[in-house]
């Protein structure tokens, strides 16, 4: 029989008490775990406490007498911000790729800016330069049609933009359609750089009647015709032989001898180039001879002669028109 003071409990109780009776301190953890009466911060192994601390981030970088700081991931590295110019040059890849089919080009579109709380007008501008930059006409007559259609852009630049690219389509009555529309509704508000767009056009294509027409228009309205259209309209007097009429709109529109250029911001005066020609060609006439001395003094009397041109109108009529006044 078994003693009451002996067997296995009992054998463990006298490990116990010797365990504590030794002052080793790598034994202690290991009673404190198996009395349960602390967390378990440490395991033993083989009489070796390995001791695991709080989770520590490694990215945490030490500050001089600043504390720890994280370190996070550089933003405006990695994300790359979309803006109006990256927008626009994705709608124009967008569109590239499609058909001419008007449905097809209006429903993609449609689904770009679908998502846009505001109508892209800056994007679309965008687009529409640099695809009249590439010579896209077709593209472009379909996106500012499209832009119109939408209620957005109509400003009179759109409206150029447009004209611009059906004469270059060659698309002429749409362009007209276009002229005459605008012409009826902006008559007294016409800007001049329309009628220098239009008289270019018929007169690559030989409209001179037409190119008459408009140029009428400006004089009954009070607009000074600028230096391309007065020599565009002085050439096909030349084509015509109307020589006399060429004489007449040279000095009712005699070249500017100055014009004003923006350079960095500043409004800066500088001396034209077209009067630098006139006066060479005047240089030139006046070395071939002197008899003719009284017609090369018009050059110089341009101020008096154009007093005298403001009564003469409608160059473009016949000759039967004008009131020829004689000394």
């Amino acid at each position: 029989m078994a003693q009451p003071g002996s067997g296995p409990l009992m054998e463990h109780a006298n490990v116990l008490k010797y365990i504590r009776a030794q002052p080793n301190p790598c034994i202690e953890p290991n009673l404190r775990m198996l009395s349960l009466r602390h967390s378990l911060a440490t395991i033993s192994i083989g009489l070796e406490p390995v001791k695991f601390g709080k989770n520590r981030c490694r990215s945490r970088v030490e500050c001089a007498a600043k504390g720890p700081r994280p370190r996070y991931p550089r933003v405006w590295k990695t994300k790359r911000r979309i803006g109006t110019i990256s927008k626009s040059l994705k709608l124009v890849e967008c569109i590239k790729g499609l058909s001419n089919v008007k449905e097809e080009v209006y429903g993609a579109l449609d689904s770009f800016v679908a998502w846009d709380l505001e109508f892209p007008l800056i994007t679309v501008k965008k687009a529409l330069k640099s695809l009249e930059n590439e010579k896209e006409w077709k593209r472009i007559i379909q996106v500012t049609k499209w832009m119109l259609s939408k209620g957005q852009g109509r400003t009179m630049g759109s409206y150029y933009i447009l004209l611009n690219a059906l004469a270059e389509d060659g698309r002429l009555d749409e362009a007209e359609e276009l002229w005459q529309t605008l012409f009826s509704q902006n008559i007294e508000s016409m800007p001049r750089m329309f009628f220098e767009r239009m008289i270019s056009i018929y007169y690559r294509r030989e409209m001179h009647d037409k190119m008459f027409e408009i140029f009428a228009d400006m004089e009954e309205l009070g607009i000074r015709p600028s230096v391309p259209i007065v020599t565009m309209v002085g050439d096909v007097f030349k084509k015509l032989d109307m020589l006399d009429k060429f004489e007449k709109l040279k000095r009712k529109y005699p070249p500017p001898k100055w014009e004003y250029r923006y350079i960095k911001g500043k409004r800066v005066k500088i001396r034209s180039k077209y009067n630098d020609e006139t006066e060479g060609n005047s240089e030139e006439n006046n070395s071939d001879g002197e008899d003719s001395s009284d017609a090369l003094e018009l050059p110089e009397n341009a101020e008096l002669s154009t007093d005298n041109c403001d009564e003469e109108k409608n160059l473009y009529l016949p000759e039967t028109t004008y009131s020829h006044k004689t000394d």
